[in-house]
């Protein structure tokens, strides 16, 4: 089935992307991606290597820029300027790639975002030329306030990062799809495949997730079982479901040329 997802112009087969944190090794790191099928991988550019640190292990011996999708990350971030700050290191890092994800965290034990904060980097990096894809709340305004602004994706939470907690508001999810004439990722909150696929089944263009896979107890299986789980739902999606329907029985085969008929 050819159905590309398609951002800042490039076009991707795969609908689930990855981060690279909180594995084992490297080798779990690839190994995970890998089964995964994705083609576009996330990297906290304050926690993971990727030359800013020389002598040390870098994480593009293992996943190369000529093979994977890099989206650096602003993971750990708490204002706009630290945010932009990190994006425009790891623009330097890996030779002037503009396609970033941004986040500005509100608060340490929660990791919710802080929506001022996200608009003002927001602002700052569109200004700046890069394709910002951008983590956010589930709140359909400020939703579209991004996107006006001229981000690439927007990338609503599920539910708090990290908790495994799934879709804990579909609706919000749907009004934002709905509006949206961007890219809408489900961004944070995914536990098991299921919650992926029911993401892609409201109508969202893909998801990324990696404390879902990391933590899993077979990261590698996971995420070989989160792959048909984003397929399955964006099947479906096309598919469309049959109506809801109370109280109303139909039967399930023909009636036609049954005895007595």
């Amino acid at each position: 089935m050819h159905d590309p997802l398609i951002i800042a112009g490039k076009s991707y087969q795969s609908r689930l992307l990855v981060g690279t944190g909180k594995y084992r090794d490297f080798q779990q790191t690839l190994d995970a991606v890998e089964a995964a099928g994705a083609e576009i991988i996330t990297v906290a550019i304050r926690r993971t290597n990727i030359g800013q640190h020389a002598g040390e292990p870098s994480l593009l011996e293992v996943l190369p820029p000529s093979r994977f999708t890099l989206l650096p990350n602003t993971a750990g971030c708490y204002s706009a300027d630290e945010a932009v700050r990190t994006l425009r290191l790891a623009r330097e890092l890996l030779d002037g790639h503009s396609l970033v994800k941004l986040e500005v965290l509100g608060n340490p034990d929660n990791l919710y975002p802080n929506m001022p904060e996200t608009l003002k980097a927001a602002e700052i990096l569109i200004h700046d030329g890069f394709d910002v894809m951008v983590y956010c709340s589930d709140d359909p305004i400020q939703a579209k306030r991004l996107e006006d602004m001229g981000c690439v994706a927007i990338m609503p939470l599920a539910s708090i990062i990290g908790s495994g907690m799934g879709i804990l508001n579909p609706w919000n999810l749907r009004l934002i799809i709905e509006q949206a004439k961007v890219p809408v990722l489900v961004d944070a909150g995914v536990g098991t495949a299921s919650d992926a696929t029911i993401a892609l089944e409201l109508g969202c263009d893909a998801v990324l997730m990696n404390s879902a896979i990391a933590h899993a107890g077979d990261p590698v299986l996971m995420a070989s079982a989160m792959k048909h789980g984003v397929q399955a739902g964006r099947q479906a999606y096309l598919a469309g479901r049959m109506p809801r329907k109370l109280y109303s029985a139909e039967a399930s085969s023909p009636s036609q040329g049954m005895i007595g008929s």
